[in-house]
């Protein structure tokens, strides 16, 4: 499987119409399950690394219109991870006391601690595609010099994307491993999912009559994934565009894609300095000597 051909690093124009919504030669689903758990297997060794470790965090950011699969794909490609090596935000509406801070704070504080991956189920990118979509709810963020929806205009994006860069470039610098993922799903395909929802006793408590209101605006959040996507790729916070019809098919592509990028970071055990190493023997030699 060629990832690179999901992977986006550098800023520029992004049309998702020219992504496709399955893999156009796919694996059996088979196949598609066992790669999944291979994959998951090297990377709860990778992530015991990464927590022994503790240089660098590692932050899984998942993005995609309702009914894509986001959950499912994070409990199965991390599922079996030490429960004390993850964590998992899964972003709503802003509180009061997150709207009386700037719009990067509450995520600022469920960045991953170093040697954890974290998990952002919706993220800062909200703000640039939820709220673009919805100006109105900017009026509640109390920001300066915005009073109308009408001073959402580009140069304010603009800003906003800049704000957004600048924030992921510093975490970066700090030793936070940064991947990006867009499950890319057709209206079509969420339309079926919707309707399992409904018509599914097990999964009625999904459904939320909401959903129908973003799905008439699909249009208008597509141009925002978009221009979101296009103006924050960069080599140090990646996007990844990831066709999600197939819900094994993006669980293996988004495996493949995290071990991947856990493997480059060359983890290692810990170098113990000569007084540890000097501990252990000295350990060894009262261990070894016979109780009474």
């Amino acid at each position: 499987m060629d990832l690179d051909g999901f992977r986006i690093t550098r800023p520029g124009k992004v049309r998702l119409k020219d992504y496709p919504t399955r893999l156009l030669e796919a694996p059996d689903k088979k196949k598609l399950k066992e790669s999944v758990e291979k994959d998951r297997e090297r990377i709860i060794e990778l992530q015991e690394l990464l927590y022994a470790q503790r240089a660098h965090a590692a932050l899984l950011i998942f993005q995609a219109m309702d009914a894509a699969g986001k959950d499912s794909c994070i409990g199965h490609v991390l599922g079996g991870v030490n429960p004390q090596g993850c964590r998992v935000w899964g972003f709503k509406a802003p509180n009061a006391e997150e709207l009386s801070h700037d719009f990067l704070w509450r995520h600022a504080q469920a960045i991953p601690a170093r040697g954890l991956i974290g998990v952002h189920s919706r993220s800062h990118y909200e703000e640039v595609l939820a709220v673009k979509v919805h100006p109105e709810y900017l009026l509640a963020q109390r920001i300066p010099n915005v009073s109308s929806v009408v001073q959402a205009d580009a140069d304010f994006w603009g800003r906003r994307y800049a704000s957004i860069q600048g924030f992921e470039e510093h975490l970066a610098e700090q030793g936070v491993v940064i991947m990006k993922f867009f499950l890319h799903m057709s209206k079509a395909a969420q339309k079926e999912r919707l309707l399992e929802r409904v018509d599914d006793p097990e999964k009625n408590w999904k459904f939320n009559i909401g959903d129908l209101n973003e799905r008439a605006r699909w249009n208008e959040y597509h141009t925002a994934y978009e221009a979101a996507i296009g103006a924050t790729a960069a080599e140090h916070a990646p996007w990844h565009i990831v066709p999600a019809d197939e819900q094994w098919e993006t669980r293996a592509i988004v495996a493949a894609l995290v071990r991947e990028r856990l493997e480059a970071m060359d983890l290692r055990h810990p170098v113990l300095s000569d007084k540890a190493k000097a501990e252990l023997v000295l350990a060894r030699e009262q261990l070894s000597t016979k109780e009474e």
